[in-house]
């Protein structure tokens, strides 16, 4: 029987008395099964010095009271906290929309599925209330690693980790010698998804990137401006935008409306993607026959619009997954490592076509 799901059923003990409705102690089973807390212990644990019946009857009783072992208990007694921490650092009003946060747990939460370890997840705007969070965590040991996302230069989250000894795994490209990360090939992606474009007989591409802090968009835009100056496309240019569908909105306006509008355009995340069909749409140009528009992650999103937007997809799931079982590795001791997950995949739909003609 599954203990954490079990019915609570009244339970009475040898004395004719009801076990009172609270979350059940091993003196509880005790009281109900008419044994030592030491033979419970005993049979709970599998340990010798219970009879077979004993043990039997005080298994049933604790199914029956839905009881399972405190996580505290097993902290003191293995030095383990069985969680690990993300901090997403958005806007909780951002992260209600955007599908790579959505993907990225779940991918943890079934990594974590057979374990005994839970994640501790919290949603925070700001840089010092993301740092406080791990020093309280570790102090407090809440956790016995975390996941570190959204690598920034200078991040003053790595230097902290390595001053508290806190076990991290980074979700980034390899950038840090001492610090286990998980990283997804990007840098291909763009180039591929430049490629695909000017085969198409897009010269003018815009890029709408995300904050120029974060090294994942350093690198993709540096990545974008090698490929386009490799194909000759000197038009090629990147703006910034902060993954909000707001500022998208704003941002895709400007350029649309600019005295050399794109052909093309490439979005560093589905929201700014779907934001930017929008506005084409309210400014009456139509994709692809005018606007060529790419998307980056490859959520629902990109296939629910019309045109279904082109997307590079990307694995991110697998990213969290593999992420979580690297940092449970290296709280157990294990070497720490880079992993590089699945490749991207660019997925060509309707909201991508020939450049217009002059």
């Amino acid at each position: 029987m599954d203990r954490t799901s079990a019915t609570r059923l009244p339970v009475i003990n040898s004395e004719g008395e009801r076990v009172r409705d609270k979350r059940p102690t091993i003196s509880d089973i005790a009281k109900a099964a008419g044994v030592s807390t030491g033979a419970v212990s005993y049979a709970l644990n599998g340990r010798p010095g219970v009879s077979d019946a004993t043990r039997k009857r005080v298994v049933e009783i604790a199914d029956r009271l839905g009881w399972v072992p405190s996580s505290a208990a097993r902290s003191l007694s293995d030095g383990r906290a069985n969680a690990i921490g993300l901090v997403v650092d958005r806007p909780a009003r951002e992260l209600g929309v955007e599908p790579f946060f959505v993907q990225l747990i779940a991918g943890i939460q079934d990594a974590l599925a057979d374990g005994p370890t839970a994640l501790l997840l919290q949603v925070t705007d700001d840089a010092t209330a993301e740092l406080e969070a791990y020093r309280r965590w570790w102090a407090g040991r809440r956790v016995d690693g975390v996941l570190l996302a959204d690598l920034r230069d200078d991040d003053r989250r790595v230097e902290l980790v390595r001053e508290l000894g806190l076990p991290t795994v980074v979700l980034a490209e390899p950038v840090l010698p001492d610090l286990p990360c998980v990283w997804t090939d990007d840098e291909s992606a763009v180039s591929e998804v430049v490629e695909y474009l000017a085969a198409l007989g897009h010269r003018r591409i815009v890029r709408v990137a995300g904050p120029t802090t974060f090294v994942h968009t350093q690198i993709r835009s540096n990545a974008f401006t090698a490929a386009a100056g490799r194909l000759g496309l000197h038009e090629a240019r990147v703006v910034h935008a902060d993954y909000s569908d707001e500022v998208a909105a704003r941002v895709t306006r400007r350029v649309l409306t600019s005295g050399e509008p794109p052909t093309a355009m490439v979005f560093d995340n589905d929201v700014m993607a779907v934001s930017a069909l929008a506005v084409a749409h309210e400014l009456g140009i139509p994709v692809p026959d005018r606007l060529s528009l790419v998307a980056w992650d490859d959520s629902a999103l990109c296939r629910l619009v019309r045109p279904a937007l082109t997307a590079v997809r990307r694995p991110i799931a697998e990213r969290g997954a593999t992420a979580v079982r690297l940092l449970l590795d290296v709280i157990g001791g294990g070497e720490a490592a880079h992993v590089k997950t699945s490749d991207p995949e660019l997925v060509p739909r309707s909201s991508t076509g020939p450049a217009p003609r002059p």
